[in-house]
């Protein structure tokens, strides 16, 4: 094939069906219910490209000195239906081809793209990226030996890929029909459902050529309660790397929509919370995307070897009480930051970031590793292939401890209790805030009055040493990162875990 240019094919649709522009470019292996997975094959076969064609155009990348280059093909097919005021408002689907192309010269890149997989267009890509370094040996990459991913974590079992529409439009209508049904004072619902294949190939200088068919799905609903003047939202959301039989059970359409009204019916009684400093415990349903944000994003290695974190001259220390312990790790099979391989072709790993209180690890990617003598431990991640690997979290963990989740509440005589959150930030000082979307007064060793409009704020240094309590009963928080103009899918866990002060905003 020749010149194939990145399409986006885009249907609405207003009476309850949606349109998707069709592609058969798996179709054969997704009928088999197998995912593609020889990389050479594919883009030879469905794109044109050979592994001879990869050789070349990573010749061209290193002719000005260069001494790394990597070409990342990416292909993805992405769905999206939509359903709100009682009909199936939108469904589109998204696809993008191309190649992004990088070189390194020390700590500098180099980096060029194209949605063009011809020769010539890749070589003018490769050139482009090369430019970064204008003088020195030139290098001849090694000769391309393909590999495969060592382990598995997607689940394959009719992928949303082979789907057809109208099965996508009856999980949202059962979503959307068990919010509004739930109580007759949920007066508005919404719901997303998103599906995705992505599958990249990698080859680079040193010989690496390997590949990845990652699935991934999320369905997510809002509810709005109404009483008198008072309105609130709800949220509840599903999904992962996995198939269309993960939405069965306690992963149903359904309850995903009841989770959301639930909440939303909730926050129709919720008052405010008593501002202050006070012992607050963190439930395990949402309060991952704590630790995501206060802790993971100052471990990821970037920030490290350009000192703007205040984590980069702690390595080795005690940062922590002795009883937490932190780690990324992407090898968890079925989550949302779930993967095989990373972006630069680095196979996945449990990575140890805070061990028993002491900061024993950071989050690198390729260059990360480079520049602080480390080893990449596959945290390279992009957005696509029109953008650079940068090191970001997967799945981030608390480590379960011992306590009971009813101890760790009765311990509390006056605090507060944080369920799920609206979104957080973290600067590099250390300091973050988050809103918290619902949270509960703790009295007396009980949780009483639900409460809205709280923000928890403080500095992780001093709240990862307040730390003095923590459960066993994990769950897992799905989010969408932000970082650098680049959105990355993660999974953030915790067991409830109790902090012995931080400062709860809100209204006195």
């Amino acid at each position: 094939m020749g010149g194939i240019e990145r399409r986006e094919f885009l249907k609405y649709a207003g009476t309850g069906a949606g349109v998707l522009m069709a592609s058969t470019l798996f179709h054969d292996r997704l009928l088999a219910g197998a995912m593609p997975a020889a990389g050479a094959e594919v883009f030879a076969s469905k794109f044109g490209v050979t592994k001879d064609d990869m050789q070349k155009v990573l010749q061209a990348a290193l002719s000005k000195g260069g001494d790394f280059a990597e070409l990342y093909f990416e292909y993805k097919l992405a769905t999206n239906v939509t359903m709100e005021d009682d009909i199936v408002k939108r469904s589109s689907e998204d696809i993008a081809l191309g190649v992004g192309i990088r070189v390194l010269k020390g700590t500098q890149t180099g980096f060029g793209y194209t949605s063009d997989l011809t020769i010539e267009k890749m070589t003018q890509a490769a050139r482009t990226a090369a430019a970064i370094a204008a003088s020195g040996a030139t290098l001849t990459p090694t000769a391309l030996k393909e590999t495969r991913p060592a382990r598995q974590v997607y689940l394959l079992d009719r992928p949303f890929a082979e789907a057809p529409l109208g099965d996508r439009i009856s999980m949202a209508k059962e979503a959307y029909a068990a919010a509004l049904g739930h109580d007759k004072r949920i007066v508005k619902a919404s719901v997303f459902l998103a599906d995705e294949l992505q599958y990249v190939t990698i080859a680079n200088s040193e010989g690496l050529l390997i590949s990845d068919a990652r699935p991934q799905v999320r369905l997510t609903a809002m509810a709005t309660a109404q009483e008198g003047k008072v309105r609130n939202t709800g949220a509840g959301s599903a999904g992962g790397r996995v198939g269309m039989t993960y939405f069965v059970g306690k992963n149903a359409p359904k309850e995903v929509g009841v989770e959301a009204a639930k909440e939303a019916i909730i926050l129709l009684s919720a008052g405010d919370p008593a501002a202050g400093d006070q012992p607050v415990v963190c439930g395990n349903k949402n309060s991952g995307v704590m630790v995501h944000e206060a802790v993971g994003h100052p471990f990821e290695a970037d920030s490290i070897w350009q000192k703007t974190s205040i984590m980069w001259d702690k390595m080795g220390q005690m940062i922590a009480n002795p009883i937490v312990t932190i780690y990324d790790d992407a090898t968890v099979p079925h989550l949302r930051g779930s993967f095989n391989i990373d972006d630069e072709g680095t196979p996945t790993q449990k990575a140890m970031m805070i061990e028993k209180g002491k900061l024993v690890g950071y989050l690198h990617d390729r260059l990360s590793a480079r520049t602080l003598g480390a080893k990449p431990n596959g945290h390279g991640r992009r957005a696509g292939y029109n953008v650079v690997p940068i090191p970001r979290m997967n799945n981030t963990f608390l480590e379960k401890g011992e306590a009971s989740t009813e101890d760790i509440i009765k311990s509390v005589k006056k605090g507060f209790y944080a369920h799920s959150y609206q979104g957080g930030q973290v600067e590099d000082t250390g300091k973050f805030t988050f809103s918290v979307g619902l949270g509960y007064l703790i009295e007396d060793g009980k949780l009483t009055k639900p409460v809205k409009n709280a923000t928890l704020i403080g500095v992780n240094t001093q709240v990862l040493k307040d730390i003095e309590m923590i459960g066993s009963d994990t769950e897992f928080f799905l989010g969408t990162c932000g970082k650098d103009g680049q959105g990355a899918p993660c999974t953030a866990g915790t067991p409830t875990f109790k902090i012995r002060q931080m400062t709860v905003g809100g209204r006195s």
